[in-house]
């Protein structure tokens, strides 16, 4: 849910308008099943390609964001999760948006069927957790909420 707004704003006694994309937010999930975690394979047409990434989702205006990444990661994977944990927020773009993605780790998977819309071409990849550092070393991976995401599971686990 986007709106573009003008705000002006004083910066150093100086005023100048803003323009702010203002966001409702998103979640995003780190998803993981033993030693591999739950990713999506699905087009951008911003970048004109597909990527891989965690699931995610936009939050409607005022929808809890615990309640939504139960939805996203049902419908993006068709897994449940026994046991959610909230890793933290990230601002994706603060320079001129209001965007924060609530960050998730879902463990204890239940697998099922993915329920996507008709717009979604969503293919998910169980990957290795041994692998992710050297496919974001190689470029494989670059979605910037995934690469953050990794390193909030990271710092939870006490890694470097």
């Amino acid at each position: 849910m986007l709106e573009m707004t003008t705000q002006r704003v004083c910066i150093n006694g100086i005023e100048k308008d803003y323009k702010i994309v203002r966001h409702s937010g998103a979640v995003a999930i780190l998803a993981i099943d033993g030693d591999r975690m739950a990713f999506v394979w699905q087009t951008r047409p911003a970048i004109g390609r597909k990527m891989l990434e965690i699931p995610a989702g936009t939050l409607e205006f005022n929808e809890d964001p615990d309640e939504c990444a139960v939805r996203e990661l049902e419908e993006e994977t068709g897994c449940r999760a026994a046991r959610w944990e909230k890793l933290g927020v990230l601002h994706i773009a603060p320079g001129y948006s209001t965007e924060v993605i609530h960050l998730y780790l879902a463990e204890d998977l239940t697998m099922g069927e993915q329920n996507l819309d008709d717009t979604e071409d969503i293919e998910v990849r169980w990957i290795p957790l041994n692998k992710l550092d050297q496919m974001i070393r190689s470029g494989e991976i670059t979605d910037a909420k995934t690469v953050a995401g990794l390193m909030h599971l990271r710092l939870r686990n006490g890694e470097r």
